[in-house]
């Protein structure tokens, strides 16, 4: 591809919080003109699947726009009410869901590869996975990072 920028980026967390920077970031990109590769290594992999049930954790996580007492945030069922108040405001306020920021991501393009050893290393299975993925190594990330003009890790 003739002298397109590139955006090279990593995506290492799979909870709801942590999906939107990758794509919302991948995808503008490739609307931008940018060829852009994503890879999917440790807990970023949970992205990768078909049928994706995110869960916010706000245990630990400061900057929640809800205060909520550490104690609290330990409760049994907190995480799931935390990570459903937040899928309700994502919608009312018209934000696009993962799934359809993924599909975005997929139909400008964008190369997203998984990481084999993580696969491996927790037995995910392949059928569990999208379908317009590939799958490589670490060496895979670094051949196009390397020539990226930009490199991120989210």
């Amino acid at each position: 591809m003739e002298d397109r920028k590139k955006l090279a980026i990593i995506v290492t967390q799979g909870t709801l919080d942590w999906a939107y920077p990758p794509f919302i970031l991948a995808s503008t990109a490739a609307a931008l003109g940018y060829e852009v590769q994503m890879y999917f290594t440790f807990y970023g992999l949970q992205l990768l699947k078909k049928n994706l049930d995110l869960q916010l954790t706000p245990l630990g996580n400061p900057a929640m726009p809800v205060a909520l007492p550490v104690i609290a945030q330990t409760l049994p069922g907190m995480q799931a009410m935390v990570s459903s108040m937040m899928k309700a405001k994502i919608k009312s306020k018209g934000v696009a869901s993962v799934e359809e920021l993924r599909d975005l991501c997929i139909e400008a393009e964008v190369r997203m590869v998984a990481c084999q050893m993580t696969i491996d290393l927790f037995d995910f299975n392949k059928s569990d996975l999208i379908d317009e993925i590939e799958f490589g190594g670490a060496a895979t990330f670094f051949e196009f990072a390397g020539q990226s003009d930009v490199s991120l890790s989210l």
